[in-house]
């Protein structure tokens, strides 16, 4: 691998439970590093995550961390993570888990340009599109 670009999401002491929800919505299984585990075992931040990553079932790749007692959390804003292409079944699976327990900023539904898309936000503040390309081959 030469190189590649994945989404690092931040959480608030929260980064093990979203990347379990991320696996359940897209497979694979979490890999977690604490703070303890690289010298901060007597921190307030022990058990917090200070790198998670998840390589999915579809290839995609998400990695996480928690911020630290000292750092000031701020969720991420003016950016989304986009889904897209042709397997509507595929894509609306990951719909309905993602939007649920979340906020539908946009209804998965037809649009002008022909194609089904919609915008959520996760139970864990993370912004979602997901586009369902009416394109065939």
């Amino acid at each position: 691998m030469s190189s590649r670009m994945n989404p690092y999401l931040t959480f608030n002491g929260d980064a093990r439970q979203a990347m379990e929800f991320y696996a359940d919505v897209f497979g694979g299984t979490p890999a977690f590093n604490t703070f303890a585990e690289f010298g901060g075992s007597d921190s307030a931040d022990a058990d917090r995550i200070m790198h998670g990553m998840l390589e999915t079932d579809a290839g995609y790749t998400i990695m996480a961390g928690d911020v630290t007692a000292d750092m000031q959390f701020e969720p991420m804003a003016g950016a989304s993570i986009s889904l897209s292409g042709d397997d509507a079944d595929v894509l609306r699976g990951y719909w309905e888990k993602l939007s649920a327990e979340g906020t539908v900023r946009m209804p998965l539904e037809k649009q002008v340009w022909g194609d089904e898309f919609g915008m959520c936000v996760d139970r864990f503040g993370v912004p979602w599109m997901v586009n369902i390309s009416s394109r065939q081959g």
